[in-house]
């Protein structure tokens, strides 16, 4: 059977809640589908790699948010498919297919990782696109140091604590100076072997500028901070190759150079997720080499005017891929559906302005004419992403975290246990080494018999 609703939401990002909220509000039945029952706040990611913010601080579950409506349905799936002449689409959950009818849909599926032809660097380095990227990243961080204190081999501790950051954009700007951060005030705190000097931070961007997309004195800016918080900002060079043990990069006028390192962070470019490409498809709809949609002005999707798209996956005016732009496409989008504008009006963009954060007590920001940097422009991009985030709880425990990371020592969500491996000395089969403090597992000599028990 097909459940019908007014409105399919496809996505629980930016773009995606901001278009049901403005649809619960009104009262319109909508059906939301996400693979994730998560709201992820993806700009403060990098803090929960590094230790600042746990992962539910940035990432409340979207049924809370929407609990309150009665006329909104989260349903946790993957859609793999739509039939826009049908107006119904298709969606996996619990290793079944679900069809749901509708009036509208909105696709608000964001990107993901771009690897520009290069799939296999996929393999041998890490993203920083959702939630189970950051944990994974932060437990490498971690690793790194724990083995660097008990290593005995020179050379490996050195490539254990060297970091490669490919992409020079916000998010590796980020990275690479809360790891250079790192070193100096809480891990040199925690190991006395290890000091900062001793953990080396590469960003390497093919650009001539760190953060492009600012450009002129503030990307300068961004440039000589990185250096003097000691990390090796290299531009106009590119990655060739990169394997378990580092990178290969070639500058533009072909010299080549070997960084070895046991983490490489790529953060180099993104493309629009696979529902994209199916949406494109059915829909006749242009993308762009980053498999972007060729949205038309309204963000309708191809010739039809009861699909939109909006946010990451879709291109419009080089508008940029913020989180700004999805909101506001998103209600767009709803006042549209609603009513309240009339179908085929074109999207304006309102740019409030743009900023990116260095290190601690420095970011930049752009609004206008007016550009600033420093420790000011640090406050207001420590204010403004307070109020994007969702929740009282939520911006309550992030004040009390950045209070104690930024002005203390503090990173209160790292914790790291050893992997289970298994010895190759001489030892019992039956002997395994487990994190600290060790264990042997082994099996019962014999079966415990089961309880007797009497029915009356």
């Amino acid at each position: 059977m097909t459940d019908r609703t007014e409105v399919v939401v496809v996505g629980s990002g930016f773009g995606a809640l901001a278009t049901a909220k403005k649809l619960a509000k009104a009262g319109t039945p909508f059906v939301l589908i996400s693979e994730t029952t998560e709201h992820l706040f993806q700009p403060l990611l990098y803090q929960v790699a590094t230790g600042v913010l746990s992962a539910g601080e940035i990432a409340p579950s979207i049924r809370s948010i929407l609990a309150k409506y009665p006329n909104a349905d989260v349903r946790l799936g993957r859609v793999v498919d739509v039939r826009p002449d049908e107006h119904e689409v298709d969606y996996v959950a619990g290793g079944a297919v679900h069809t749901v009818g509708y009036r509208s849909l909105v696709a608000a599926t964001g990107a993901r990782q771009a690897y520009f032809g290069r799939d296999e660097f996929e393999k041998v380095t890490y993203a920083l696109k959702t939630v189970e990227d950051a944990e994974r990243l932060r437990r490498q961080i971690l690793r790194c140091f724990e083995e660097a204190h008990t290593t005995a081999d020179p050379e490996r501790r050195r490539n254990l604590l060297s970091f490669v950051v490919i992409g020079a954009g916000a998010t590796g700007v980020e990275l690479a100076g809360q790891i250079k951060e790192l070193a100096g005030r809480y891990f040199e705190q925690s190991f006395h072997d290890i000091s900062a000097d001793d953990v080396s931070v590469t960003l390497v961007e093919g650009a001539g500028e760190a953060l492009p997309a600012f450009g002129g004195k503030l990307s300068e800016y961004t440039k000589q901070s990185l250096q003097k918080s000691g990390v090796d900002v290299v531009l106009d060079t590119f990655v060739t190759d990169i394997d378990e043990h580092g990178a290969t990069l070639k500058a533009k006028n072909d010299e080549e150079r070997r960084i070895t390192a046991e983490t490489i962070i790529w953060s180099a470019g993104v493309r629009a997720n696979d529902f994209a490409g199916v949406l494109a498809e059915r829909t006749g709809c242009a993308t762009d080499r980053a498999g972007r949609l060729l949205v038309n002005p309204d963000l309708t999707v191809g010739g039809y005017a009861d699909v939109y798209a909006i946010g990451d996956m879709t291109s419009l005016n080089n508008l940029p891929g913020q989180s700004p732009v999805a909101m506001q496409g998103g209600r767009h989008v709803a006042r549209t559906i609603l009513g309240k504008q009339g179908k085929g009006t074109p999207f304006k963009y309102r740019d409030k302005g743009s900023m990116a954060i260095i290190n601690r007590f420095r970011a930049i920001t752009r609004v206008g004419k007016i550009e600033l940097s420093g420790f000011v422009a640090w406050v207001l991009w420590l204010a403004v992403h307070l109020v994007y985030m969702v929740g009282f709880r939520n911006r309550y425990v992030a004040v009390m975290s950045w209070f104690g990371s930024f002005l203390g020592h503090r990173r209160p969500h790292f914790h790291y246990a050893q992997e289970s491996v298994t010895l190759d000395a001489d030892v019992p089969d039956d002997m395994t080494v487990a994190a600290v403090p060790p264990r042997v597992d082994r099996a019962p000599e014999k079966e415990p018999e089961p309880e007797k028990v009497s029915v009356r």
